[in-house]
């Protein structure tokens, strides 16, 4: 039974621990949500960690945005890719037809859970030295903590420093099918009349891309 992974520098003292940790629950019993409920955990306490001593004079929302930057799916799923994580997963034959080694949520589930495996096996520091291994170098590529603010906020900042009045959003039509719609959004400044229409797969998104065309607006003319 295999025992490591090519892609990261641990050996498991319990192979059974990585089988289950890459078996997807398409693939029946003995499967890795439990381990992706721990390695989830354990992930987000050393990235903290890791902030908290890198970066003293950050303030908690900035700690913040950058822990959310590090363990959102979509990193997560490219630093499986980039172990070579995908191949190793156990998928059930309709998860295997689908391509399902290649879609990120199962990548990024499977990456938790094999977090989850390390800590069993070999415990806090074994899995520190992973995580590390592979996010300082993400972790030293991070944008400045006000970049990494989203849209809305930046906006409303920019507008509360000067005194003006927030934005208001809203939703002016929704077009497609129930799995493929899409929202249309305004974001409109009470004050002066500027506004922006945005599209997005959800509404949120699509709120988001109307305050970032507002904020665009208003610091091209500053």
């Amino acid at each position: 039974m295999r025992d490591s992974l090519a892609g990261i520098d641990y050996r498991f003292g319990d192979p059974r621990l990585l089988r289950a940790a890459l078996t997807h629950r398409s693939a029946g019993s003995g499967h890795n949500e439990r381990l992706e409920f721990l390695g989830d955990s354990v992930l987000n306490m050393i990235i903290a960690m890791r902030l908290y001593e890198l970066h003293p004079e950050a303030q908690e929302g900035d700690l913040s945005r950058m822990r959310a930057r590090l363990v959102r799916g979509v990193t997560l799923s490219e630093v499986a890719s980039s172990i070579g994580l995908g191949e190793q997963i156990v998928l059930g034959e309709g998860e295997m037809k689908s391509g399902g080694f290649r879609r990120s949520s199962i990548l990024a589930d499977a990456f938790e859970a094999m977090l989850g495996a390390i800590f069993l096996d070999g415990g806090y520091e074994a899995c520190r030295d992973v995580v590390l291994d592979l996010f300082d170098p993400l972790i030293g590529a991070l944008p400045a903590a006000e970049e990494l603010k989203d849209a809305k906020t930046r906006l409303q900042e920019w507008l509360q420093a000067r005194g003006r009045p927030l934005p208001e959003y809203s939703l002016q039509r929704e077009e497609g099918a129930d799995h493929a719609k899409r929202f249309f959004i305004v974001c409109r400044l009470t004050d002066d009349g500027t506004l922006a229409e945005e599209t997005g797969r959800s509404r949120r998104k699509a709120e988001q891309a109307a305050a970032a065309r507002v904020l665009e607006m208003l610091q091209g003319s500053a």
